[in-house]
């Protein structure tokens, strides 16, 4: 199998992640390799070539600096074996510096439009303009920019001006400009943040193959990127497509939100996210529209009239709400069936049909370091919520004689848990059969009266856009990332009948469990096709193979048939 055959079977690899750029990789891989063109026996070999790089420089600029000698090499740095007619040399050999003195023009400086395109070590290639003549670098023969701070290369073959400081300009001599740029993008500086880079670059080294062969691979890596670009286009005009069939497919499924439409849109071209899905179907549970209403249910209306008696043994909490509720989005709160209620936290509290909410321990009451050990009273904190649970390995234990001095915070079975500070939003149910435990500074709990409010709903309605909606907006008016639970006490929950309750977690339990399903598949087949693609990398880049001259990709074994399988 050669690389145009992989070309053709991109469908194959599509949903590895990142398969475009992938793909240039391995291209850039290849060339460096030597593995992309054949070689010619009848090219001059590179190391005539270094003698003639050498005698051009000393005649530019005399005795060859500092700069341009060779590092000292070790036989560590020969990572790969290149073809005979090729020559490792440092990455300085083949070029000459640029001086950029007195020219550079500072950030402040930089003009939106002008005469000259100013160009500095940031990602984008041009970064703005100046119109200062006596700041240009005029452009011969093309240069390479290196970024000292970014290690971002850029070939320019323009006049322009330098922008900003710790950018190195290198001037090919005797070879193929572009070749050169390519073993910088190829090169795999370690990356020192926003240090210096130069050092790395000069002790590097780089293949160079013959001159005739350099202009062969840019050729060559021209028209791969040219197919990747378009391979690139082809993937977000696909993706823009899916992005149409998915919301007409999610308008069907909220239209008649049954198992079966949810199956229509299992298929792999309307591309639609298990996150998206579950969206869907969580706003679709808490605004009536995912099982029917039946009239025989007792409305939600009549509860809320009437209350509910606490449960045996329980002392309330007095809560006291300090603060005005911040405004939430309207479209967060849609009209309800006529059976439903919007109800706030603070209210069903009162009505007894929230038991208790409240937030964990923190301040004096915190436990110190050394309070926790191997043993004891669970201590549960937002790291240890997420996917829905509490994650029981990961929690510290507090001494049961600290705990006990504890007055607040205490959870336990049944209880749905909220985090509220720093990492918000994450919410959790507990399992029933869990004995009293623990809550940190950043995690509330709900208590709900079961015969009015089924804590799985409760659980779903805290997951939910709604909910999630009315921390966002919170978040958005406010400069810290936290939610008290005095706001939390103005937040609105939609309240459907008892019964409908019931029929809302099973219908979610069954569409949840089909969107675990679409997941798996998805992630499954995300799998393979990244296994598949490494495959094919690993054997086209595979250093061992001995080098032919002309040499063509030859290997123990041909995949091409599991691509055509």
């Amino acid at each position: 199998m050669n690389l145009e055959t992989l070309f053709e079977k991109f469908d194959l690899f599509a949903d590895a992640p990142d398969a475009v750029a992938k793909m240039r990789e391995l291209v850039l891989e290849l060339a460096i390799r030597g593995k992309l063109v054949a070689q010619d026996a009848a090219d001059e070999p590179a190391a005539v070539l270094v003698r003639k790089i050498q005698a051009e420089k000393s005649r530019r600029k005399g005795p060859i600096d500092s700069l341009d000698r060779e590092p000292d090499l070790n036989d560590n740095d020969l990572d790969f074996v290149i073809p005979t007619s090729w020559e490792w040399v440092g990455t300085m050999t083949p070029v000459l510096m640029v001086s950029d003195q007195g020219k550079k023009v500072l950030t402040k400086d930089i003009l939106a439009t002008g005469r000259y395109p100013v160009i500095d070590q940031g990602k984008v290639f041009i970064r703005g303009y100046c119109d200062d003549p006596g700041k240009v670098i005029h452009v011969a023969e093309p240069i390479v920019l290196f970024g000292d701070h970014t290690r971002e290369t850029k070939l320019i073959d323009f006049d322009f001006v330098v922008g900003a400081d710790g950018v190195k300009l290198l001037q090919p001599v005797c070879i193929e400009p572009k070749y050169y740029f390519l073993t910088l993008r190829w090169l795999p500086l370690e990356s020192r943040g926003y240090a210096r880079h130069f050092k790395l670059l000069r002790a590097a080294r780089i293949p160079l193959p013959p001159l005739a062969e350099q202009k062969r691979i840019v050729a060559k890596v021209d028209e791969l990127m040219a197919l990747c670009d378009r391979l690139e286009s082809q993937q977000k005009e696909r993706e823009t497509r899916h992005a149409a069939l998915a919301r007409a497919s999610l308008a069907r499924f909220a239209d008649a939100p049954t198992a079966a439409n949810l199956n229509f849109i299992f298929h792999k071209s309307y591309d639609i996210s298990p996150a998206d899905l579950r969206k869907t179907i969580l706003t679709l549970a808490v605004q009536g529209k995912l099982v029917p209403q039946d009239p025989k249910d007792e409305p939600a209306s009549k509860v809320l009239a009437s209350g509910a008696e606490l449960p045996d043994g329980h002392i309330r909490r007095r809560k006291i709400v300090k603060r005005a509720p911040i405004s939430s989005k309207s479209e967060l709160f849609p009209d309800l069936p006529p059976s439903w209620e919007y109800a706030s936290v603070q209210s069903l509290y009162d009505l007894n049909l929230i038991v208790d909410y409240a937030d964990g321990n923190h301040g004096s009451l915190y436990p110190r370091s050394s309070e926790f050990g191997d043993a004891g009273v669970m201590f549960v904190t937002a790291r240890d919520i997420a996917d829905g649970r509490v994650s029981w390995n990961s929690c510290a234990q507090l001494n049961e004689e600290r705990a006990n001095q504890l007055t607040k915070g205490w959870s336990k079975g049944g209880d749905v848990l909220l985090t509220h500070n720093a990492t918000v939003g994450r919410v959790a149910r507990v399992e029933q059969e869990v004995g009293k435990f623990l809550l940190g500074t950043s995690v509330t709990f709900y208590r709900l009266n079961e015969e009015f409010i089924h804590p799985s709903y409760f659980y779903h309605v805290l997951c939910s856009p709604t909910w999630q909606g009315q921390l966002e907006a919170i978040m958005e008016q406010t400069t810290r990332n936290q939610v008290s639970i005095q706001k939390q006490a103005f937040f609105q929950v939609p309240l459907p009948p008892v019964a409908e309750q019931r029929r809302i977690v099973a219908k979610l339990d069954e569409l949840m469990a089909l969107v675990g399903a679409l997941e798996t598949q998805l992630a499954t087949a995300r799998t393979a096709a990244e296994k598949l693609m490494e495959a094919v990398v690993a054997e086209l880049t595979e250093a061992e193979r001995a080098m032919r001259t002309p040499p063509q990709p030859c290997f123990d074994h041909d995949i091409t048939p599991m691509l055509n399988d």
